[in-house]
């Protein structure tokens, strides 16, 4: 089976009653944890964005307290694992500016908890390439807000 086009979809969607639509979002919601979530910050979340970062952050947090650190492996497996479900979380918002205070806070949190950053080549790989993305997504946004997130970034990577 062949999926529709984006433009297809939403030609359907248009002809049809609110009732069929409640009914597909619901059914849609069934099938995929991802679909739900989206829904979720949708209906719940959409309208305060200041509160969804301190979710994702707060969530973000209790993550690194619970990961594994006897083993560089695990300590690489769990920043890996918390990584995903941040880009899952930007995704969701499609922000540009919710995008960079979460790849912010990240990285914020990874310097905390991860005690041999610096130390393994793996580890110092994980934070050099978030700290490139977030120069690179604070260059597209605005002057006022490249400057206030360009020293949040500097005083992060101050040693």
């Amino acid at each position: 089976m062949k999926a529709a086009t984006a433009k297809q979809i939403k030609d359907e969607l248009k002809g049809r009653p609110p009732k069929d639509l409640l009914e597909l979002c619901l059914r849609l919601s069934r099938f995929k944890k991802e679909n739900k979530e989206l829904l979720t910050y949708l209906l719940f979340e959409a309208e305060s964005e200041s509160n969804y970062i301190e979710n994702v952050v707060i969530q973000m947090d209790e993550q690194f307290t619970q990961i594994n650190s006897q083993n560089y492996y695990y300590i690489k497996k769990g920043t890996r694992k918390i990584l995903k479900g941040i880009k899952k979380y930007i995704r969701y918002s499609g922000n540009k500016e919710t995008e960079v205070e979460l790849l912010l806070a990240f990285c914020r949190s990874y310097k905390k908890a991860v005690p041999a950053a610096n130390k393994r080549l793996v580890l110092k790989n994980i934070m050099d390439r978030q700290v490139a993305l977030v120069k690179k997504k604070i260059a597209l946004l605005h002057e006022d807000l490249q400057y206030d997130y360009g020293l949040e970034l500097d005083s992060i990577l101050s040693p």
